[in-house]
């Protein structure tokens, strides 16, 4: 397949934060138009096609996360819990594994045929596999068949998971005006905590409607059957949309190179080096205070688990909002002092915070998960903008992908799975906040070594 033709300049429009559109040839090419502006409408369909595919990723992430101790004895003998729910965490990082493998070849189809193409793939994908676990039967039916096909269905999810953040983001970057990328890029973060929020919102009502009995044998199954048709709106609404302006324009140049990876690798080390490490706050954050937490309350302090829920849930619709606050004083501040503001905070912050959920007060603990999302928001809200103004149009998809998948696969995927194991290890309920001070530290490190981007135009070759 060749690259889509046409071009559109990038960039804003005078002060309007309008953006350049394309007007058709009688050959059916696209060529840039001056003088016609993207319509709010587009505008609109852009923000929406981004968000909703990474609300679906998310949202399958947040339920296998919060049902994990439910999924645990479906799909895994009971006889010792915390080994069953080790490996419901173990097939949970695993999946993440095979994300830097998708990293390149999503990074590849959007750097080539375009945002568009990739993002429209990785969707079915997404719910396809999403929709089938809700199908797989359990452990007493099938013996070891339940596991192994879970774990096959988490491979195909976490394969094309690889292309969703990276393409969605870069999509959005493209598209923004100049001086709010941060804030339209914020719009992918804020898709996942929403993903994660109707995650909790129906594993805390199928907690509190069902007995035990039924969650176990049917309930758990439910919320995984909405991604097929969450998956289809997404579909459609990004095949009728054109692709970025960017890579319209470098399409048409005919500057796209044959292999953006190996570009990538060549020309662009230090960027991948710098975006590898400033994601691992992310990858461990994310996992960790967002997905791992409900369980770590439940399991590890012995908080009830309908309580549990019920202060994640508050805590991501404070994260939600905090995301786009930090969008728009990432493009004032500049993503440099955002990431490292995030970073520090992580550092003085984690442990201290990890003690005080220990008390067992309901307000102390939803506080804490409310400071916890603020300071995580700081970076996530930042990243995407970062990560998409490091490397130039022609291998932006895969220098985003590959950096933020194989960070998440090698410290994201494994979060919930370290944390446990490190609890385990250590007799110690504080271990997850020491591994996250850990990340933040690299983060730091990495992050210092960086640019500033935000005040520059997006770099086109």
């Amino acid at each position: 397949m060749a690259a889509i033709p046409g071009s559109a300049h990038a960039g804003s429009k005078g002060g309007s934060g309008e953006l350049p559109d394309a007007t058709a040839t009688p050959g059916g090419l696209s060529k840039p138009a001056d003088n016609h502006t993207v319509s709010k409408d587009t505008r609109r369909r852009v923000i929406t096609a981004s968000f909703i595919g990474n609300f679906v990723e998310w949202f399958d992430y947040a339920v296998y996360g919060y049902l994990a101790g439910i999924i645990s004895t479906v799909f895994f003998p009971a006889s010792d819990r915390q080994t069953a729910l080790l490996a419901t965490f173990g097939v949970f990082a695993v999946s993440f594994f095979v994300r830097p493998l998708g990293g390149f070849i999503w990074g590849h189809i959007g750097d080539r045929l375009g945002r568009k193409q990739a993002l429209s793939l990785s969707i079915v994908l997404m719910s396809v596999a999403t929709f089938c676990i809700a199908l797989i039967p359990g452990y007493n039916t099938i013996g070891v068949m339940a596991p192994v096909l879970l774990l096959l269905v988490r491979v195909v999810q976490g394969f094309s998971a690889a292309g969703e953040y990276a393409g969605a983001s870069a999509f959005l970057v493209e598209y923004a005006p100049a001086n709010r990328r941060g804030l339209y890029a914020a719009v992918v973060p804020a898709s996942t905590a929403a993903g994660l929020l109707l995650g909790s919102l129906l594993a805390a009502l199928l907690s509190s409607v069902l007995s035990a009995g039924q969650l176990g044998e049917w309930g758990w199954r439910l919320p995984f059957l909405l991604a097929a048709p969450m998956g289809l709106i997404g579909r459609y609404i990004r095949t009728k949309l054109e692709d970025t302006p960017a890579f319209r324009e470098m399409a048409a140049k005919d500057t796209a190179v044959k292999a953006p990876a190996f570009a990538m690798f060549k020309t662009y080390r230090k960027q991948l080096i710098i975006a590898t490490g400033a994601v691992l706050l992310n990858a461990v954050g994310f996992y960790v205070i967002l997905s791992y937490m409900p369980t770590y309350l439940s399991e590890e302090l012995h908080f009830g688990a309908a309580e549990s829920f019920l202060a994640t849930t508050i805590a991501l619709l404070s994260y939600i909002g905090f995301i786009f606050l930090t969008g728009i004083a990432s493009d004032r501040f500049g993503r440099k002092r955002m990431l490292i503001t995030a970073s520090v905070l992580f550092v003085v912050l984690t442990v201290p915070a990890f003690m005080l959920l220990d008390t067992g007060n309901f307000l102390v603990i939803v506080l804490v998960q409310i400071l916890l999302g603020a300071m995580l928001t700081l970076n996530d809200g930042t990243l995407p903008s970062f990560l998409a103004e490091l490397f130039p149009t022609r291998v932006r998809y895969s220098g985003f992908a590959v950096s933020f998948n194989l960070s998440n696969a090698l410290f994201g995927g494994t979060a919930p799975f370290m944390a446990t194991l490190l609890i385990g290890l250590t007799h110690n309920q504080l271990a997850p906040g020491w591994y996250l001070v850990a990340a933040s530290v690299i983060s730091l490190i990495a992050v210092l070594f960086a640019v500033e981007t935000s005040k520059k135009p997006l770099q086109q070759d």
